[in-house]
């Protein structure tokens, strides 16, 4: 639904896109992860048709940016990190006004809107004025407003921005929803725990350049390998899972537990600390019996387990791993 090649932006002396090459699938919701001034924004305007790109090339629904403006617009839903409305309209009046932007047919405009109102949960604000909302509802006046010309493409830029926790679920579980109705969403946040819980794919820029695109998994993936290399050579790779133990006080010292535990072929490494376990699974050693040989493995030889849990990665390690930190 989406292809960039090459794409570049300077604003004077500033890079703002370096050579950026993406694509983005349909049905994705894709995630769009960089510190502020990474060049997010850019990406979304130059593939809305709002801003001009110096080199490369971006593609909307096999349409061209620089030649197919008006083609591209009709299929893009594009809505900016703040939404502009028009204070002295009602919620009704400001979508009438936009459906007859996009050239609506006049006999349906009625039927769509009333769907849109639906699907965003504002029908019980039909007669309110736009500027009595909350910002949680204007976010969501502003989905509606996007999805009035029923685009293919939706650029989400920092929906959740500046909304209370119920709000941010609520326009959460909208974006799901988009996506099962078929729109291909690209998606820019700050609030790294709302995109790992619905985007299919994610990608990582920084001061213009993209340092990750893939899949979620991946990402975790690569975290994982830097985070769980012992520093072994051989055993780069080789090692599919880390597991922190909390033994009882009273239970046999860990260290002794950890020499005898060290000779599994099942076990990678071991580290041990006061009543505590660091275990790094060899990969392959959970096939079949989970980390049930492991329990079995600390009881047998005298442990007594207070708490097992295998090290969980986060989008933010995956951020903080593959990004450095830099600002424009």
């Amino acid at each position: 639904m989406i292809e960039i090649k090459g794409l570049t932006k300077r604003f004077g002396k500033l890079m703002a896109l370096d050579n950026l090459t993406l694509d983005i699938g349909p049905g994705e919701i894709f995630g769009f992860i960089g510190p502020n001034g990474a060049g997010k924004s850019t990406t979304m305007k130059i593939l809305a048709c709002l801003l001009k790109q110096d080199s490369g090339e971006a593609m909307v629904c096999g349409k061209n940016v620089r030649k197919d403006a008006d083609a591209i617009r009709r299929v893009v839903g594009y809505m900016p990190d703040f939404l502009g409305v028009y204070d002295d309209l009602t919620v009704d009046e400001y979508l009438q006004f936009f459906a007859a932007a996009f050239e609506v047919p006049r006999a349906r405009r009625r039927s769509v809107i009333d769907q849109v109102l639906e699907l965003t949960d504002l029908v019980e604000k039909k007669h309110a004025m736009v500027d009595s909302l909350s910002r949680g509802m204007q976010q969501r006046l502003g989905v509606a407003r996007v999805l009035i010309h029923e685009p293919q493409v939706l650029l989400l830029d920092e929906p959740a921005s500046g909304l209370d926790p119920r709000a941010r679920i609520e326009m959460r579980s909208l974006l799901i929803e988009l996506r099962k109705m078929g729109k291909s969403l690209m998606v820019s946040s700050h609030i790294l725990s709302e995109l790992a819980e619905m985007c299919t794919s994610i990608g990582i820029i920084e001061r213009g350049k993209l340092l990750y695109a893939g899949s979620i998994e991946d990402a975790y993936a690569k975290v994982r390998s830097a985070a769980l290399d012992s520093g072994d050579p051989s055993a780069t790779g080789q090692i599919s899972e880390r597991i922190e133990i909390l033994l009882q006080p009273d239970s046999v010292v860990a260290a002794r537990l950890a020499e005898r535990l060290s000779g599994d072929p099942r076990i990678a490494a071991i580290k041990s600390g006061p009543s505590r376990l660091t275990v790094d699974l060899r990969a392959g050693a959970e096939g079949g019996g989970g980390h049930h040989f492991l329990i079995e493995s600390i009881l047998h030889n005298g442990g007594r387990i207070h708490s097992f849990a295998p090290v969980e990665v986060k989008l933010e390690d995956a951020f903080l791993k593959l990004t450095t930190g830099a600002l424009q």
